[in-house]
């Protein structure tokens, strides 16, 4: 809830630096157009079409050079994906921004504490706190006022307190309070409110409710609807356990604020608490009124997560495509020059046959450019063509199909499955501008759930400094291979991946507590696990002894 309060706030600043910036008083007029368009509709809470208009405004910002215009537009593109739920896009996004700003240039230095902010937001949503944590150092950093450093301090103590480190939080928090620079009610509300979870997280026997209610007093005579609900919210989470009836009355203050702040996570949040306390029948309809609204929020997620992803490909398609021109433009100048050339004097065929060597030489770099992004693109285009619009299709069959074949729904999701793990096999999806070692760690965390568990040591920055792009490539499909054949087949229900260096071999074990490697046949995925690991020269091991265990060790030198 905090977090949210954060991104309104974050857009507002953005909001008064864009009506104050002088650099936006410089821009082009096509350039500023498609900006100011985008602004419009951010304000409007029109985000699907405010996130168009960023990426439309970018590249006209690049096609000018003019690099800080175009990191302003990513920032808010980034901002938007994190509002509807698509974390990993945003910190995608939001990494990128950070190439276009010059962090010496005091003007720039505002939105680059935006931007780590906003980064430690996702961060902290996918459970990353400590990647969170240094964010928002970088955000304190690169602050330029009182009352962004305030916001970007309390973020970091929340992150300290979902990491258990709640003696950081405390101080940040007390810190927070005596900081006299900016001050109002609200402020003052939830920084106490902040204390005593954090104290009540630390100490069981700490009575949090003389502070949670000064601070909904304060909230009361404010008319602070968001802060209201973050109230009701810790009120009904104390007295869960040992005061049903005051829990049970929270909660309903609690629902009714969401709806009037229209903030369905947060209906969500409450319909889940009334569903534990009401009696039978209330608690089948809260039920019904969770089920239909998560589902709802799950879907238009989803169907934003396409729409963003397609306005991202047509970007990229638009980018190749002027370079393709640039490319036929400097092959005219060539033919040109070339003609010139064999009609001077041996001098200028001299000068000219340098240059056009020069010019040769650029168009190699330019076609070869090409042909990444054209890869890029094939690849872009299969998913968008044989997964993404098949799974729109199997999503409105569920929603439209009362009584749906359950075995052909299995089937469809099948193929849907086994058409993107073919894709796959065509293309390694590990970037080598971001951070391997969190690109890793998202993957392999993307397969735990409330069954699975998964657990992870020794995946540290160090380790993949040594290693090259082909050694990460590699080994990140093998895990994913190994973490898909786990999920798919093995039943097992905890993971562990260890990571060791070995002075010049890097060494991974593996160990599930599924069905064993007794049981499992080597098909296509496990196959391939041993040619990819011989493509670096390294081995990959199976323990074909142990019941009810799967051990693979995987080693490689460096």
């Amino acid at each position: 809830m905090n977090l949210k309060l954060n991104l309104l706030l974050v857009f507002l600043i953005l909001l008064s630096c864009s009506q104050n910036d002088p650099v936006i008083k410089q821009m082009n007029t096509n350039d500023s157009l498609y900006y100011e368009k985008a602004i419009e509709y951010r304000d409007n809470k029109n985000l699907d079409s405010a996130f168009f208009y960023f990426y439309k405004a970018k590249e006209t910002f690049l096609k000018s050079n003019d690099s800080f215009g175009a990191g302003k537009c990513l920032i808010n593109a980034a901002i938007i994906l994190n509002d509807k739920g698509d974390y990993f896009g945003s910190q995608e996004t939001g990494l990128d921004a950070i190439k276009y700003f010059n962090k010496s240039n005091s003007s720039h230095q505002h939105y680059l504490g935006t931007n780590y902010n906003n980064l430690g937001i996702t961060s902290s949503k996918i459970n990353e706190y400590k990647q969170a944590i240094e964010f928002y150092k970088l955000a304190i950093d690169f602050s330029d006022s009182p009352l962004d450093t305030k916001v970007y301090l309390n973020n970091k103590a929340n992150a300290y307190r979902k990491n258990k480190e709640y003696k950081n939080a405390l101080n940040i928090y007390q810190k927070i309070l005596m900081d006299n620079s900016v001050k109002n009610d609200k402020d003052f509300a939830r920084t106490i409110t902040n204390i005593a979870e954090n104290k009540f997280l630390q100490n069981p026997n700490y009575n949090p409710v003389p502070e949670f209610k000064k601070a909904l007093r304060i909230r009361l005579k404010e008319k602070d609807n968001w802060g209201l609900n973050s109230s009701y919210a810790h009120l009904a989470d104390y007295y869960i356990e040992n005061q049903k009836d005051s829990a049970l009355v929270y909660a309903r203050k609690m629902l009714l604020v969401a709806k009037e702040i229209k903030s369905p996570d947060d209906q969500v949040e409450a319909l889940q608490k009334l569903i534990s306390l009401e009696d039978a029948n209330h608690s089948k309809q809260y039920f019904k009124a969770y089920q239909k609204l998560n589902d709802s929020l799950q879907t238009a997620r989803s169907k934003a997560k396409n729409q963003f992803a397609l306005v991202r490909y047509e970007t990229e398609k638009n980018k190749a495509d002027f370079l393709k021109a640039q490319a036929e433009g400097i092959e005219k100048e060539n033919h040109i020059i070339t003609q010139y050339v064999f009609l001077s004097i041996a001098l200028l065929v001299i000068i000219g046959l340098y240059l056009y060597l020069n010019r040769r030489k650029k168009i190699h770099q330019q076609e070869k450019l090409l042909g990444v992004k054209n890869t890029e693109l094939k690849y872009s285009k299969k998913v968008h063509d044989r997964v993404a619009n098949r799974i729109y299709q199997i999503l409105s069959q569920v929603e439209n199909t009362e009584n749906i074949d359950r075995d052909a729904l299995l089937f469809n999701l099948e193929n849907v499955y086994e058409t993107s793990r073919d894709i796959s096999y065509e293309n390694a999806d590990v970037s080598e501008t971001q951070n391997f070692r969190l690109q890793l760690s998202n993957m392999l965390r993307s397969y735990a759930s409330e069954r699975i568990k998964i657990f992870i040591t020794g995946n540290e920055e160090e380790i993949w400094q040594k290693t090259n792009h082909l050694q990460k490539t590699e080994i990140y499909l093998i895990l994913q291979e190994l973490m898909t054949n786990m999920k798919k087949h093995s039943k097992a229900e905890k993971v562990f991946i260890k990571f060791s260096d070995e002075t010049s071999v890097i060494n991974i074990a593996y160990i599930d507590n599924g069905i064993g490697i007794q049981q499992l046949s080597k098909k296509n995925g496990l196959q391939n696990t041993e040619n990819r690991i011989n493509t670096i020269h390294g081995t990959i091991t199976f323990d074909t002894e142990t019941n009810r265990l799967l051990k693979i060790n995987i080693s490689f030198p460096i």
